[in-house]
């Protein structure tokens, strides 16, 4: 395994006054002040749209990246990225991919879709499974607001109320159904875990100034850029293990009818 050392972000020592009265809530530059570099990282998913974010970032911090995905002509081999063609519901591929690393990220995902998915369930099982025979403690995945019955988006009645349940909650019912048995995996296993879930996910260039909220999620929207960086952030932060975290994006969200075409209907619910 590599040697990990602590990079001191630069925001590190900004203050906490834009969080308000309620303490559940981190904003990025408080969340990402110790960043590990120098690891093996092994990400599953890397070649979708929030995996492909992760690797960027990952290997941007200084680390190296072992890409897990079922379409390796995705991702482009370069310096620091070892590219693995593999499918997460293969146990023996999962466990040789999985061997000599110092944390796992999980970004599977699949399009919203009638048929039942296990991918989420099947494949992270396998996942947690190799990390408890070769040692590897560091677990972080990808949820979804949705699984929380209590989650509604603050700042949006009619999202809330309407959209959230039609274009969410609706077409992506047997995804959700799947990410909770995968939730229920990772919390029986004895891993360091960290389950985050994501709102209505959207592209954005940059990193922006996130809110990391442990428990329920209050924001509509969550840019992957965002995504990808509160799940390396968990990499160096020892507050969030064995707990789950949602991260949302308050500024340059996009427009109501912008975000349905190109996540719902053009993208069809992507990960």
């Amino acid at each position: 395994m590599l040697t990990a050392y602590l990079r001191q972000d630069e925001d590190c020592g900004a203050t906490l006054e834009d969080q308000g009265r309620d303490d559940r809530f981190q904003r990025r530059s408080c969340v990402g002040g110790r960043v590990l570099s120098g690891m093996r990282v092994v990400v599953f998913g890397a070649s979708g749209p929030t995996g492909r974010r992760i690797v960027d970032q990952a290997v941007a911090g200084g680390n190296r990246v072992v890409a897990v995905t079922r379409r390796p002509e995705r991702i482009a081999e370069r310096d620091r990225v070892t590219v693995v063609g593999a499918d997460a519901a293969d146990r023996r591929a999962v466990d040789e991919a999985v061997a000599g690393s110092d944390a796992v990220l999980s970004a599977l995902g699949v399009p919203y879709g009638r048929k039942p998915i296990s991918i989420y369930s099947t494949g992270v099982a396998n996942i947690v499974l190799a990390m408890e025979g070769h040692g590897v403690r560091r677990l972080v995945v990808v949820s979804s607001a949705p699984l929380d019955p209590d989650y509604l988006a603050s700042d949006s009645w009619m999202f809330s109320r309407i959209l959230e349940p039609l274009f969410m909650r609706r077409p992506g019912r047997t995804t959700y159904e799947d990410m909770a048995r995968m939730e229920a995996v990772v919390r029986s296993s004895k891993l360091d875990w960290t389950v985050v879930r994501s709102s209505w996910l959207f592209e954005a260039d940059q990193v922006s100034d996130y809110r990391l909220a442990e428990g329920t999620a209050e924001g509509m929207y969550t840019a992957r850029s965002d995504l990808a960086a509160a799940m390396l952030a968990q990499l160096g932060d020892e507050r969030f293990k064995r707990r789950t975290v949602a991260v949302n994006t308050t500024a340059g969200t996009p427009g109501l009818i912008t975000q349905i075409w190109r996540e719902n209907i053009r993208g069809a619910g992507r990960r």
